[in-house]
């Protein structure tokens, strides 16, 4: 399920999501190194035509991981503080990487990245967000493809 998809499937949630990604311009992304254990790098993001698109440079050790393993998670950045303002959110899916083509042409007229560099789409098995509540509640909510949006509070 691409990032369209989720934003049809819970608008809330992908709305939040998308403004926790877009208050800072660096998240993390945990990758899966050759031998099973996870590897954690910095990473720009971006929401656009539909998709959550991941760029990133050549020879990249991360490149190296999603070519192997295309599982990731993607954690957004907190930001100063503890404020943590709309909640801390966390995607994981699964990464595939675009050749030369229409999708690829399009985003680079759009956000003019270095070259060269890696894009690669994404696909949603995975959407937590997780915040306090009138100072009392931690409230997680969590969506997986073909579900409703699942909300738990904990005093």
């Amino acid at each position: 399920m691409n990032w369209a998809a989720f934003s049809t499937a819970a608008p809330e949630l992908a709305k939040t999501t998308e403004e926790r990604f877009g208050a800072y311009r660096h998240h993390v992304l945990a990758t899966l190194r050759a031998d099973g254990s996870p590897r954690t790098s910095g990473l720009e993001v971006r929401f656009l035509d539909g998709e959550l698109w991941l760029g990133m440079m050549p020879g990249s050790v991360k490149v190296l991981d999603l070519r192997r393993d295309p599982r990731f998670t993607l954690q957004s950045n907190p930001g100063d503080g503890t404020g943590m303002g709309g909640g801390d959110v966390r995607i994981g899916g699964r990464a595939f990487e675009v050749g030369e083509g229409t999708a690829r042409a399009a985003y680079v007229k759009e956000v003019e990245p270095p070259q060269p560099f890696h894009l690669f789409r994404t696909e949603l098995t995975e959407v937590v967000r997780t915040y306090v509540e009138d100072d009392r509640y931690l409230v997680v909510q969590t969506w997986k493809p073909g579900e409703p949006v699942r909300t738990l509070r904990r005093a």
